[in-house]
């Protein structure tokens, strides 16, 4: 199985509106209710891949209990392939809230903090993680971190994973970026702004190059409409979609991370995982439901992809 990680998992709310104007009273015409979080997004798609997964994290008070409830239902989305193993907290789960302008495809995201976690409470799940490992086959750590957790809480578990011998995948942003990148993980994946914060380099080949000296494996950059830039031990590249898709992105990158960690499970190469990886990503911002893809698109679109080997000066 993966083990997926989501220390701020949500209840994700998306709100589809004829247009979104500012000041203005709204009549919703859809609302979609699930399980969320990123490391649950990908558990999504790496379920709907054929992959079975395990989701962990935290989850409490009247809102965690219905995201579990969802889970258990296998309903929002979510296959029977994605089994719980989060852990309760006294503090309740947050609410992230998509409004969807159906005029232009626009989306308008409010996220709230997350709960509190007490140091029992990440004592308890250190324990569940490291149990957890024993069967699996490949770890994904992602998203923000709910207050009363400390910044180098994902180096800690990437040591745990490493040394179980597993293979873990980071996709985290800022100083939680920092200091687990230098615990070494076998693949991170930043966008480009991100990967900025990091580095210092806005230019994205270099940029890409020098998170990958600072200890990460593999780094996966998304350059949004533009695909995917990888530095890894086989070589750079860059995979694109053959045009820009427009659609609302939310959850594309989870799409990609999912594929990705398909493709170190399966053992495919670098440049097939990227085309996988691309293709599915692009099919999430042209699905209709946000963090969902377009299955047709997905398979139209992989014999599309372009895959490049660019220089770190381009």
């Amino acid at each position: 199985m993966i083990l997926t990680v989501t220390l701020n998992t949500a209840l994700d709310l998306t709100y589809r509106v004829p247009a979104l104007v500012p000041h203005a009273s709204h009549r919703v015409s859809q609302v979609i209710e699930r399980p969320g979080g990123k490391g649950l997004n990908v558990a999504r798609v790496l379920g709907a891949l054929g992959h079975e997964t395990v989701v962990t994290g935290f989850a409490g008070g009247p809102t965690g209990a219905l995201l579990r409830d969802l889970l258990a239902t296998g309903t929002a989305g979510l296959p029977g392939t994605v089994h719980d193993a989060l852990v309760p907290t006294a503090g309740a789960t947050r609410r992230t809230v998509a409004v969807v302008d159906a005029a232009n495809g626009d989306t308008t995201q409010l996220n709230e903090p997350g709960p509190d976690i007490t140091p029992a409470e990440w004592a308890a799940f250190t324990t569940r993680f490291t149990g957890l490992l024993d069967g699996a086959r490949a770890v994904a750590l992602c998203g923000s971190l709910p207050p009363g957790i400390h910044v180098g809480a994902y180096a800690e578990l990437v040591r745990l994973a490493r040394a179980a011998g597993i293979p873990v995948l980071l996709d985290t942003s800022g100083e939680p970026l920092r200091r687990g990148i230098a615990a070494r993980p076998d693949v991170i994946k930043p966008n480009t702004e991100e990967l900025a914060q990091l580095t210092g380099a806005r230019e994205p080949h270099r940029a890409t190059l020098d998170a990958r000296r600072r200890g990460a494996h593999a780094v996966v950059t998304s350059l949004g409409p533009e695909g995917l830039l990888a530095a890894t031990p086989d070589g750079l590249w860059q995979a694109a979609p053959p045009a820009p898709v427009r659609g609302n992105p939310t959850g594309a990158g989870d799409s990609a991370v999912a594929a990705l960690l398909a493709g170190l499970v399966d053992g495919t190469d670098w440049p097939t995982r990227l085309t996988h990886a691309t293709a599915l990503s692009a099919a999430t911002v042209l699905s209709p439901v946000a963090g969902e893809f377009d299955e047709e698109a997905y398979e139209a679109l992989l014999p599309r992809i372009t895959l490049t080997t660019p220089s770190p000066a381009s």
